[in-house]
């Protein structure tokens, strides 16, 4: 069991290797939203797993299994709003981006879904 903990813990850091690495690479708000959202919350949901797989008592795991149900709410709903808000203030895009469905929303040429 202490194995799977470990590879689970392991796996871990390296999702939040990545996103770290992300954070740093990627030029763009949204781009560097996905990088600090996505592989993290997996970093850690991993992280947290492995480390439920080796606690002695049963009492821990609500707390390590409430952490988990909160990343995986509050952190969708976070990158959504620091998205939309710098969208909204005009921070530019990356580079060579050719799709920019909210502008198209905002300004009536597209319908909504």
């Amino acid at each position: 069991m202490e194995l799977v903990a470990s590879v689970l813990v392991v796996a871990g850091a390296t999702f939040a290797l990545l996103a770290a690495v992300g954070l740093i690479r990627f030029k763009d708000v949204l781009t560097r939203m996905h990088a600090a959202t996505k592989p993290a919350t997996l970093g850690l949901i991993l992280i947290l797993s492995g480390t439920m797989l080796v606690m002695p008592t049963t009492k821990p795991l609500a707390k390590l299994a409430l952490v988990i149900l909160l990343q995986f709410i509050t952190a969708p709903v976070g990158a959504h709003l620091l998205g939309r808000a710098a969208f909204r203030t005009g921070t530019p895009l990356q580079m060579g981006t050719t799709l920019d469905e909210a502008a198209e929303r905002l300004r009536g040429t597209r319908p909504p879904e």
